[in-house]
């Protein structure tokens, strides 16, 4: 089985609602999951986005250098219940704007630079399996549509619940 990231937009009438019903934002999310399944929406329209399993790649990149948001487990608690891998997080509307204007100014080169492979494997960067320079590019496209996901729930003045699943 693989560890997924996933990431859903709230909106502040959604977020109120979520945590004071925590079951009710699994079952939205899952709606929300079916239907752009289906419908493929693009990231900056997207209400759910998943950086599959580059979650950890990332998660060690933004790390690395000083990244001021942690948009990987995400910073305030949301509920004790396990939605996969563990309990979900969240980011609040103020956190997301800076995340998302961090993100606008950082490019995947910048990430990546000066990182050599070995260093992911190393400290264990999930899945593994770090064997040559050109693993370093594997979440390059995912990292480009989470910023744009960001941006978009940034300029929406959305929150953002984050969960391994």
């Amino acid at each position: 089985m693989s560890m997924i990231g996933e990431y859903l937009r709230l909106q502040p009438a959604e977020l109120a609602r979520a945590l004071q019903d925590p079951a009710w934002a699994l079952e939205f999310a899952q709606e929300i999951q079916d239907t752009e399944e289906s419908d493929g929406s693009p990231p900056h329209e997207a209400r759910l986005f998943s950086t599959h399993q580059t979650w950890d790649l990332l998660g060690f990149l933004l790390r690395r250098r000083g990244f001021p948001v942690d948009i990987v487990h995400g910073e305030e608690p949301f509920t004790d219940e396990d939605w996969g891998y563990g309990p979900p997080r969240f980011l609040p509307a103020d956190r997301v704007r800076v995340a998302a204007e961090t993100l606008s100014r950082t490019t995947y080169d910048d990430l990546v630079n000066g990182v050599h492979h070995q260093e992911l494997q190393e400290a264990g960067v999930y899945p593994l399996g770090w064997d040559t320079p050109a693993s370093l590019d594997w979440a390059r496209d995912r990292f480009s549509l989470l910023t744009a996901f960001f941006e978009a729930a940034a300029t929406d003045g959305d929150s953002i619940l984050l969960w391994l699943d």
